[in-house]
């Protein structure tokens, strides 16, 4: 089985990668043979080197904060994020970079919460959840992302049981997400969302709470990385290898009996949906798909945009459909 605190996973980087800055030109004094000229230009050479710095300063902040899914660390406000978050209708498929890992349960004055501190073994339960606002109230108002307005995850500690599902919200803002059979351990909860009113109007976030499966949990140790994973009969195989904390092309052909797919259908406005975990602290990424839809016409290779914040282990989870089936195929890939 397999599937962009950085964000990404990946909504959308306002300049392509790859792409560098040009650096800025520099001007050379040379000095005048007569001193008035010469002190005129050691004054003028100072003037431009002050002015220099704090055009560096200025620039160097102002990268850091506008480029989609750089939030680890250096952590944009709820206003600069919306102000660089492309609309749903640049690209199909693409959606908003949620800021963050998704770690904390709590971000820019809004908060998860949920009464499910425990679910049942071995059976499907319903998981209740809601988002409160900075206001301190549950927010009812949510924009569509990749055509669902809470898109909802569900990993056990060990990388195992991966579940993604959109749930129903109530009139009062409580979200109820039914999920499958859970084995014993720790599960950890993410929502991913993008409010549609309010101070957060317009940004990606992701947020997550613990629970507990009672009973005795057995852990699974996580597959060796590979490049290559098969699922129902198809074989996903990546190509690209993304550093820690760098935004980076991460390509995935998929075939079936050792020929090329070119039949895949649309799933959320895509081709293909990538979801990663973190070995260690289940950190969140999303990679964004860059792949344009063309009815059913999806395949064999499907590009994303990888953005992961930390090195090491990670289960990348891809969702595709082909033949009106939903198909969940997962694979570790190890970030340098």
């Amino acid at each position: 089985m397999f599937s962009r605190n950085r964000r990404r996973v990946l909504l959308i980087s306002a300049r392509p990668p790859g792409v560098v800055r040009p650096p800025g030109k520099t001007t050379h004094m040379f000095a005048s043979s007569r001193p008035t000229v010469r002190r005129r230009a050691l004054a003028a050479a100072g003037t431009a080197a002050v002015l220099a710095v704090t055009l560096a300063a200025c620039g160097s902040s102002s990268d850091s904060s506008s480029t989609p899914g750089m939030d680890h660390g250096a952590k944009p406000t709820a206003s600069s994020s919306a102000s660089t978050s492309p609309s749903m209708g640049d690209m199909p498929g693409m959606d908003h970079m949620a800021a963050g890992n998704g770690l904390a349960d709590n971000k820019d004055g809004y908060r998860l919460t949920s009464k499910d501190t425990t679910l049942p073994a071995g059976k499907q339960a319903a998981y209740r959840f809601a988002v409160a606002g900075p206001d301190g109230k549950p927010v009812t108002a949510f924009a569509l992302d990749q055509t669902k307005r809470m898109h909802f995850y569900a990993i056990r500690s060990d990388l195992t049981g991966f579940q993604h599902i959109h749930p129903t919200m109530a009139a009062n803002g409580t979200w109820t997400a039914d999920l499958d059979t859970l084995a014993p351990g720790s599960w950890r909860m993410f929502t991913s969302f993008t409010p549609d009113s309010g101070a957060g109007k317009g940004t990606a976030l992701v947020l997550s709470r613990t629970t507990t499966v009672p009973g005795t949990a057995t852990k699974t140790p996580l597959p060796a990385a590979a490049k290559t994973a098969d699922v129902d009969g198809y074989t996903v195989t990546v190509k690209g290898d993304p550093m820690a904390g760098m935004e980076h092309p991460l390509a995935v052909t998929v075939t079936q009996d050792g020929k090329p797919v070119t039949d895949l259908q649309p799933y959320l406005d895509t081709y293909a949906h990538l979801t990663a975990f973190h070995e260690g602290d289940s950190a969140f990424a999303h990679l964004h798909p860059t792949t344009k839809v063309n009815g059913d016409h999806g395949g064999p290779e499907l590009s994303f945009n990888a953005e992961l914040p930390t090195s090491g282990n990670w289960r990348l989870f891809l969702q595709f459909q082909a033949g009106g089936k939903l198909h969940t195929g997962a694979l570790t890939l190890n970030v340098g």
